[in-house]
């Protein structure tokens, strides 16, 4: 790799150190300069063709316009700086685009504005990039399936408030994982019809320049780009932009849980979970034993980034009548730094998922380290139709602190007291206090979720 390939980027996502932890290729590719100038050109010549197909312009100069206008007859150094003077690209793509195809260049950009192009070209990114996405999530899904099936019985401390609360199994925090992202797979269906819609409106969102063919021409190009019509111009109206940024949020941030929650438990003191074991992965410069949690650490990272240009775009929804002065340049930044973060978390996670060591053992001895106190709970239960429950609670919460300040074991303390051994003997207390027996629905809650899903 040459010395230049270094000296270009500025972000983690152009770096040439890190962008392949926080992207991917294929997503920087959809948002690369060259993919958005040649989605530019696609609209260019569909708008020909639509308007060819309406009458509006010869259907010889539509042919003309989509047989010379090719990216690679560009001068990009000019387009860069033409760009920079007027403020937006498609001007001066026009100016070359109009030399290119001669007699036939009169018809370019006919009866379109500037951001009737901008918009339809990001749609078309958004389009590639949400099936990329896609893809992403119904790996994950597979995944996370398979974990929550192969450890659907695998008994582990749950944990409230940090503190050991009631026996789950790993299965079950499996299955609460894949459940989210069930919901995200859907989310995602439903949001393509209402985002997925094209740009062309004209200068003030009239059409007017195409006098009475103005909504078949618009019609007509969405037939050609495959994207859905609108049923009113959207120069100002940009929560379908705004909704696919906030479904990338909710996205990363259930990835961020996921990666926050396999932090803490391959934690030294944890030591139930490990991300997969790569050599070199992880390693501290000074520390030989660490191995740290990489790709959960890239996880967390990319949530909280997507999150806060989610807020961005949310911001961007707020423009002064029929074309803004300056919310819309906000979502250049968003929209494609948050596609690649999120491909990247995506990606990360499948990684990591796809190949986590889970130590049964470690959660079982884990699960024992209170004693039996985990499953006071099971025990109050069981007591309280003997004594009432609020006697029950009393006489289990003397037993628990028994247990924490002399030692021993709840079933040890429970034995001792009178109105317990009345109605158990020693042999049921070790079944009542084993945390194994007091697992709840949680593994039908695994049932429930995979379904009948082929894992």
């Amino acid at each position: 790799m040459t010395i230049s390939a270094f000296q270009g980027a500025t972000t983690v996502l152009d770096s040439v150190l890190f962008r392949d932890a926080f992207g991917t290729p294929a997503i920087r590719e959809i948002f690369s300069d060259r993919a958005l100038i040649e989605r530019y050109i696609e609209v260019e010549v569909a708008l020909a063709r639509a308007q060819a197909s309406c009458g509006v312009i010869p259907a010889e100069a539509a042919e003309a316009i989509a047989t010379h206008s090719k990216f690679e007859s560009l001068d990009l150094d000019h387009l860069r700086h033409e760009t920079d003077i007027v403020g937006y690209p498609i001007l001066p793509l026009v100016h070359q685009l109009v030399k290119l195809c001669g007699e036939a260049g009169r018809y370019v950009h006919w009866g379109a504005t500037t951001q009737d192009i901008m918009d339809t070209a990001v749609i078309l990114q958004v389009r590639a990039a949400l099936d990329l996405v896609d893809a992403d999530i119904a790996e994950l899904r597979r995944i996370l399936a398979g974990l929550a099936v192969r450890h659907r019985d695998t008994p582990m401390a749950g944990r409230t408030h940090l503190q050991q609360a009631l026996p789950i199994t790993f299965g079950y925090k499996a299955a609460i994982w894949l459940a989210m992202f069930d919901r995200h797979a859907e989310r995602l269906q439903q949001l393509r019809p209402r985002v997925l819609v094209g740009q062309f409106a004209g200068a003030a969102g009239t059409l007017a320049s195409l006098g009475d063919q103005g909504l078949a021409v618009q019609r007509a190009l969405m037939r050609e780009l495959n994207l859905g019509v609108p049923a009113t111009t959207w120069h100002v109206a940009r929560d379908g932009l705004a909704e696919a940024v906030n479904f990338l949020a909710l996205v990363t941030g259930s990835l961020g849980k996921i990666a926050l929650d396999v932090m803490l438990m391959a934690s030294t003191e944890f030591a139930e979970l490990y991300e997969p074991f790569v050599t070199g992965r992880g390693a501290s410069s000074t520390m030989p034993q660490k191995r740290n949690p990489i790709s959960s650490e890239l996880m967390l990272a990319a949530s909280k980034a997507v999150r806060q240009h989610a807020g961005l775009m949310l911001d961007a929804m707020v423009q002064d009548f029929e074309r803004a002065t300056g919310p819309w340049h906000a979502e250049w930044m968003a929209i494609p730094e948050s596609f690649v973060l999120t491909a990247g978390a995506l990606n990360q996670a499948r990684f990591m998922l796809g190949g986590l060591i889970v130590d049964t053992d470690r959660m079982r001895r884990n699960l024992g380290i209170t004693s039996g106190l985990i499953v006071a709970e099971a025990v109050m239960m069981g007591l309280a139709p003997h004594m009432g429950r609020q006697q029950a609670h009393d006489v289990v919460y003397a037993a628990c602190r028994h247990v924490n300040e002399k030692g021993g074991t709840l079933a040890e303390a429970l034995e001792a007291v009178p109105e317990v051994s009345a109605h158990f003997d020693r042999a049921a207390l070790e079944r009542l206090t084993a945390p194994e027996n007091y697992l709840g629905s949680a593994p039908r809650m695994v049932d429930q979720v995979v379904g009948m899903r082929d894992v």
